[in-house]
């Protein structure tokens, strides 16, 4: 076997019992590899969200393009100007610095895999959210974290009046 072909770190594994768990009712969030013990290369996490619970508010990333798995269900997903259906086996990748949001259709429930590549650490971004969802850390707190987890919110009415015409 050549020299060169030592691997540069060790197998990064989460046993589906070992995976951390947060978020509600509506919408949970599996936190699977974070960017550390993936050697830099990948941030992983499985998204489940109730028929037409949203994902994630309007953003993008500097760092990192993003890959959506979609497992089960169906994701409805903003991706720059375009607000595209994709149902389960699909997949979308959203290259860095493009606006981007997610959530289930109207009619479906989803489940999905998210990957960022190359990984930054986010899973104390997701434990920040699920803390704004108790109630013990706030917007003002997210909003001051957009640098540190390369989240970077954006304005998107058409997105959002998409979302709410589904709602009626």
């Amino acid at each position: 076997m050549p020299a060169n072909t030592t691997p540069r770190m060790d197998v990064a594994i989460r046993q589906p019992q070992d995976a951390e768990t947060l978020g509600t009712e509506s919408v949970t969030i599996r936190l699977l590899i974070d960017a550390e013990p993936a050697g830099g290369t990948v941030s992983t996490l499985e998204v489940t969200m109730a028929r037409g619970a949203d994902g994630a508010a309007p953003h993008y990333h500097t760092q990192s393009d993003e890959l959506f798995y979609i497992a089960d269900g169906e994701l409805q997903l903003l991706a720059g100007d375009r607000i595209v259906t994709v149902g389960a086996g699909g997949a979308i990748v959203v290259p860095k610095f493009m606006p981007h949001a997610f959530g289930a259709t109207p009619d479906s429930s989803a489940r999905i895999v998210i990957a960022l590549m190359p990984g930054v650490r986010r899973f104390e971004y997701f434990r920040l959210l699920d803390r704004i969802g108790k109630g013990e850390s706030t917007l003002a707190d997210l909003a001051a974290s957009q640098q540190e987890f390369d989240n970077h919110f954006v304005d998107a009415p058409a997105w959002w009046a998409e979302r709410n015409a589904n709602r009626r």
